[in-house]
């Protein structure tokens, strides 16, 4: 397993598409958490507008992108991991040389974890220079969020890239690719969870069903406990959200729920079927 794992690293240290999904991530997210509302705040300077910018309201301010853009970039991300190796016809060399396909299963999936730590890391690290930065600029005192706010943010983020990704794996192992297992993942990103979340503040009829969603209990996670502000879950083009909110300990067991449903289902069709 480990000699598997650091392979698994290698690839995906040396896989372009890592570094353009990790780059295009980190741009999103600077832009809508920290480019958007300070250059808002320069055309209307407010005490709040400047206040979410600021280092102290770091975890908040960037959580409020992972449900959805950092989400959809982790899926990407599973499926680009699993998938490219059957286009690549990598597979089936895969199983016949290495002790099974479990342990190839659970050395790529551990190299996607350690890949989504780095995703988050880096995230946060930007974040904070953006943060000092503006403070610096407008002349402001420079505070920091607590260290256990901050370990529960990067858990949080962590957590929801981790089963978005897991996703990812699942449909590239049930579709045996890339491009379809993509296509369905942003389909069902953006017309099942995001239409009827969208519905769902007119039909309440479909609220049960929307707090069964990743998207809703992603934003219900970083809302309820991490700082990050409604506006922050609804301003945001594609990736708005404006409820239904659950509390943070069903949000927590959904996610977990979806990521333990995700790399078991995923597991055992890789395991009983052909890879061909």
């Amino acid at each position: 397993m480990t000699g598997g794992l650091r392979a698994e690293l290698l690839v995906l240290r040396k896989r372009a598409s890592s570094w353009i999904l990790l780059g295009i991530w980190v741009t999103l997210a600077l832009v809508f958490a920290y480019v958007v509302p300070y250059a808002q705040y320069l055309n209307r300077p407010s005490p709040d507008g400047l206040a979410d910018v600021l280092p102290e309201n770091l975890v908040g301010t960037l959580m409020g992108g992972f449900p959805f853009f950092g989400g959809v970039l982790a899926l990407m991300l599973g499926v680009l991991t699993f998938g490219s190796e059957y286009g690549w016809g990598t597979l089936k060399t895969l199983f016949t040389q290495r002790p099974g396909r479990l342990h190839v299963f659970g050395a790529k999936l551990l190299a996607l974890a350690a890949a989504l730590v780095a995703f988050v890391l880096v995230v946060f690290a930007l974040g904070a220079l953006a943060g000092y930065a503006i403070a610096v600029r407008e002349g402001a005192e420079v505070s920091w969020p607590s260290l256990w706010l901050l370990l529960r943010g990067l858990a949080a983020g962590w957590l929801i890239l981790a089963v978005w990704a897991a996703f990812g794996v699942l449909l590239a192992v049930l579709f045996r690719g890339t491009a379809l297992a993509v296509g369905v993942g942003i389909l069902y990103a953006l017309v099942i969870e995001g239409l009827l979340s969208a519905l769902a503040t007119q039909v309440s009829l479909l609220d049960p069903l929307v707090e069964l969603f990743v998207r809703a209990s992603g934003y219900s996670l970083v809302v309820g406990g991490l700082g990050a502000s409604v506006d922050d879950a609804g301003d945001r083009g594609p990736g708005s959200f404006s409820g239904p909110f659950v509390g943070e300990e069903q949000a927590l067991l959904v996610l977990l729920s979806y990521l333990a449903v995700f790399v078991l289902v995923a597991g055992w069709r890789l395991r009983r079927l052909d890879v061909a």
